[in-house]
């Protein structure tokens, strides 16, 4: 028999450094789940990615356990660090940023983010990481 989903919540938290402390302990608290359930495993699968942004989309389910799949960090961060760059265009029709997105940039993202999509098409990723880079006024070299 199925368990019964009683909420999805997404959170956002640095690799290997949940704790009690708000979002984690205030999010989980209200749906009365054990929150060390999810701390503990939580940082040991992101100790590895230490520090970095990541989203947790967690499930909680009526008996009062739950669920997780972490997500890398999102795709503007990735950007951002591969170029070096603070952030992007505040205008990015009209102002382009200084440093382009080459290809091979281009596609490194690509490989590291693919898990987090639901496809395994390199190719597919590519041109959603290119709109990405666009949005930010990054030109793509092709």
């Amino acid at each position: 028999m199925a368990k019964v989903v009683k909420a999805n919540l997404k959170m956002k938290l640095k690799g290997g450094q949940a704790s009690a402390a708000p979002p984690v302990g205030s999010t989980l608290g209200q749906y009365g789940v054990n929150m060390m359930d999810f701390i503990g495993p939580f940082n040991d699968a992101t100790k590895d990615m230490q520090g970095q942004a990541l989203t947790a989309h967690i499930t909680i389910f009526d008996d009062k356990t739950m669920a997780f799949r972490v997500v890398g960090p999102p795709t503007d961060d990735r950007i951002r660090a591969e170029l070096g760059i603070q952030k992007g265009s505040g205008k990015p029709n009209s102002e382009k940023i200084s440093k382009k997105l080459t290809d091979t940039q281009l596609t490194k993202i690509a490989t590291d983010k693919a898990h987090d999509m639901n496809t395994e098409d390199i190719d597919a990723v590519k041109k959603m990481v290119a709109g990405t880079a666009r949005s930010m006024g990054v030109e793509v070299e092709s």
